[in-house]
């Protein structure tokens, strides 16, 4: 797939809503209803999931830019382009296409209809509230990963002081796993992380030793004991 930085500027986003506000006034419809009704006043779209704007669904969404954080803060390069791959694998399925926005930090994905050739065409944008913007570094977000890296961090240093030294080094693997890949808590970790932890990020980037990769279910077992007594900050 070809990816570009390449978006249609705010002018061009207002002359489409322009247009539809036209189109919607010579057929007598509206951006709600699109101007479909039946004889009887019903739309026979409604409480439709497909109808909805815009018409990828939210978990795929919430996918694509774990995804693109991922690939982002990946340490080896195939790893990074393989998660790149799977988001836009997804997205794809879904017929829309995945873009970087780097200007502003945001990934965007636009319906494939409105590309040719990796670019927008400015023509073919009938609805702008069909394109998705995610921001991958909104007002917020240093603050709340300095508290949970700081809290992951404890969590090290506590393991450290009550269990052995192998443990205490799968421990800061992930640590940093889980405060720069997901900003979670380590005992806040789903299955689905803990074996990506497990199978992917522990085996690449976690640089083990034979004695780590023996004792991983156990020193992940620590962790979580060692974290039941330290307060956990705060969602």
């Amino acid at each position: 797939m070809t990816r570009t930085d390449d978006e249609p500027p705010e002018w061009a986003r207002e002359r489409a809503r322009e247009l539809m506000a036209t189109e919607d006034d010579e057929t007598g419809g509206s951006v709600e209803d699109d101007g479909r009704t039946d004889p009887d006043g019903a739309d026979p779209g409604a409480g439709d999931e497909a109808d909805r704007v815009p018409d990828v669904p939210a978990e795929v969404v919430d996918e694509a830019e774990r995804l693109t954080r991922l690939a982002r803060r990946a340490a080896d390069p195939a790893a990074a382009e393989g998660y790149r791959d799977r988001r836009d694998e997804l997205v794809t399925d879904h017929e829309y296409t995945p873009r970087l926005r780097e200007e502003d930090d945001t990934l965007v994905l636009y319906p494939e209809e409105w590309m040719e050739s990796g670019t927008v065409r400015l023509d073919r944008i009938e609805d702008t509230d069909r394109a998705v913007e995610v921001s991958l570094s909104g007002p917020g977000d240093a603050d709340r990963y300095r508290e949970i890296a700081a809290y992951n961090d404890a969590v090290v240093d506590a393991v450290a002081e009550r269990a052995d030294e192998v443990h205490a080094e799968t421990a800061r693997s992930f640590a940093a796993f889980m405060s720069n890949h997901y900003v979670r808590a380590v005992d806040d970790a789903t299955p689905e992380m803990r074996a990506e932890f497990r199978e992917e990020f522990f085996p690449r980037n976690g640089w083990p030793t034979d004695e780590q990769r023996a004792a991983l279910e156990e020193s992940l077992e620590t962790v979580d004991r060692v974290a039941a007594e330290i307060d956990e900050p705060e969602p």
